[in-house]
């Protein structure tokens, strides 16, 4: 039977961003716990759709997935249609999590492609430059439901 991950407390989130060298405030945390608990990579409108309630504006909500991107805590990624989306990094931004997202080209779904990691190589024999940017791999497809 596999062991189920405990979710980070808040204290954990806390101390996650603090890490980073930012501050710990309140939209801050509510992001990353925004992109914690979904199992797919949010665009800024649906993690605003989640946090308005809590009286967050779009532009605060914006400034602060920035902020946590620019600090490695979260990756941002355009799969081709203009629209960023956010996702946490693995292990509050220690290591990377490099994996393929699968795009629905009928509804637009955007799923992780569970198990299934990315790397580059030397050995690979990818251009110099290829091996030090980061790698974005993407499947398009019609998902299960539109098909």
């Amino acid at each position: 039977m596999a062991k189920r991950r405990t979710p980070p407390s808040l204290a954990e989130a806390q101390s996650r961003i603090r890490a980073a060298g930012l501050r710990s405030t309140v939209p801050r945390v509510a992001v990353l716990e925004q992109l914690r608990r979904a199992p797919t990579p949010l665009s800024h409108a649906e993690i605003y759709s989640h946090l308005a309630a809590l009286g967050f504006d779009r532009a605060t909500l914006y400034r602060n997935l920035i902020d946590l991107t620019e600090a490695g805590l979260v990756t941002r990624t355009d799969l081709g249609d203009h629209v960023w989306r956010f996702e946490l990094r693995a292990n509050g931004g220690k290591q990377t999590n490099e994996h393929p997202h699968f795009v629905c080209t009928d509804c637009g779904e955007v799923s992780c492609l569970p198990g299934v990691s990315v790397r580059i190589t030397r050995a690979s024999g990818a251009p110099r430059a290829l091996r030090r940017e980061a790698v974005e791999v993407q499947l398009k497809g019609i998902c299960d439901r539109c098909d």
